[in-house]
């Protein structure tokens, strides 16, 4: 369950850089300036995040196995028709619905792995799926680039858009909502999982309580951590292979493998990230403290390697430093991500698609904004921005308490 979860958190991250490598090739073909490009890359986002909560809504209500199939099959699609786009109005069009079909890919995915993973595995698997995320994006700049120069820029999104529903069809006939469902699980693995997440056997399901979830002071403190996650996330996925290219001075294969070294360092963050905060929590009894440190530090190692980037004259110099910066990003995801689980139990999916909302309105705000800030002011601000809301991002998290669950009742580990 747990791999098969990650190849769809690769699919997903594949699917976003395909046009942010492509953006150069794309607007030199239509003719965009850079501010027109960055209302069609925002478009995604602000899709992205005004679906995030009907779309975890859908999954609670019908299901990660079929909720998932569903939405990853109607995003491949619009991935694909990305190619027959001829204008500035219809790739925003196309790329919001794109948006609008994967809202609900890490929600729901969430709630695909709440009555699966045991609670001492959580930060672990969170970090390994968006590890998957990350790897799926470091190797997608150097195939698109190469498929640009061999095909021109429409191939990639036919290419990667059929891998999705490929992956739709074997997840509606591999996965099941609970291990009850499943032939696979013996019934001694069913009542581990059981007696570790409460002894309920099957999902919870109908109305989602949103005033005991929205009540929850945890909830908007990590929303707004996050929201400061969403609006540096934005510049690296969307704006680095253009940065690169047009500010850096490199040609387009070497776009291709530089923009991939820092989505290969945010992989190794994530497994870094989710690893620690969940032996810490283990060993120490302590699970507040262990998602508050692990993710402050990684907002403040995620600033810190910011401002070196963005000062350097030289270009391999700042490659190297945003190395470094997106690391440190990168180790506060699985954290993050892991405390939805933690507080929110059977409606983790719901719970984290409020936290995701306010990071992808993050995003879409910085993707957004960004052309027309470098086109008034240079390529630095944006990255200097970005440096302040890490380390808001550090400040924000000492205030997450990952141990206070929402819902009475409910699993409670490693409290402290």
């Amino acid at each position: 369950m747990l791999w098969l979860t990650v190849v769809a958190y690769m699919i997903t991250y594949m699917d976003r850089v395909v046009i942010s490598a492509a953006a150069p090739s794309i607007r030199a073909d239509l003719g965009l300036d850079l501010a027109t490009m960055g209302l069609v890359l925002g478009a995604f986002r602000w899709g992205y995040s005004f679906f995030q909560i009907p779309a975890a809504w859908l999954g609670d209500l019908l299901g990660p196995r079929r909720a998932l199939t569903m939405i990853v099959a109607a995003w491949s699609a619009f991935t694909s028709l990305t190619a027959m786009m001829v204008g500035a109005t219809s790739l925003m069009v196309v790329r919001f619905l794109f948006g609008v079909a994967e809202a609900g890919a890490f929600p729901i995915a969430t709630r695909s792995l709440s009555r699966w993973m045991l609670p001492s595995e959580r930060g672990w698997a969170q970090g390994v799926t968006h590890a998957g995320s990350r790897l799926g994006a470091a190797a997608t700049p150097p195939i698109v680039a190469w498929m640009i120069l061999s095909f021109g820029w429409r191939t990639p999104f036919w290419v990667f858009g059929a891998i999705g529903l490929l992956w739709a069809a074997y997840w509606f006939y591999w996965y099941r909502d609970t291990p009850d469902e499943h032939a696979s699980p013996n019934e001694e693995e069913r009542e581990l999982i059981r007696s570790s997440l409460g002894g309920g056997k099957k999902a919870r399901s109908g109305k989602v309580p949103w005033n005991t979830i929205l009540s929850s002071g945890t909830l908007w403190v990590l929303s707004a951590a996050y929201f400061c996650y969403g609006w540096c996330l934005a510049i690296y996925l969307d704006w680095l292979p253009t940065y690169l290219r047009e500010f850096r001075g490199y040609d387009l294969k070497q776009m291709g493998f530089y923009a991939s070294l820092p989505l290969l360092a945010g992989v190794a963050g994530d497994l870094l990230g989710g690893w620690i905060t969940d032996r810490w929590a283990e060993r120490s009894g302590n699970l507040k403290l262990a998602r508050r440190a692990v993710g402050s530090l990684g907002f403040a190692l995620a600033a810190l390697g910011i401002v070196p980037a963005t000062m350097t004259a030289d270009p391999q110099m700042c490659v190297l430093f945003t190395c470094i910066a997106f690391f440190g990003l990168e180790v506060t995801v699985g954290v993050s991500w892991a405390v939805p689980l933690d507080i929110g139990g059977d409606f983790a999916g719901s719970v984290s698609a409020v936290m995701n909302t306010f990071g992808n309105i993050g995003g879409a705000i910085s993707t957004t904004a960004l052309g027309f800030v470098v086109k008034d002011y240079g390529w630095n601000v944006p990255f200097y921005v970005g440096a302040i809301f890490c380390a808001l991002g550090a400040i924000l998290y000492l205030g997450i308490d990952a141990s206070k669950h929402i819902f009475a009742g409910g699993e409670r580990v490693h409290e402290n």
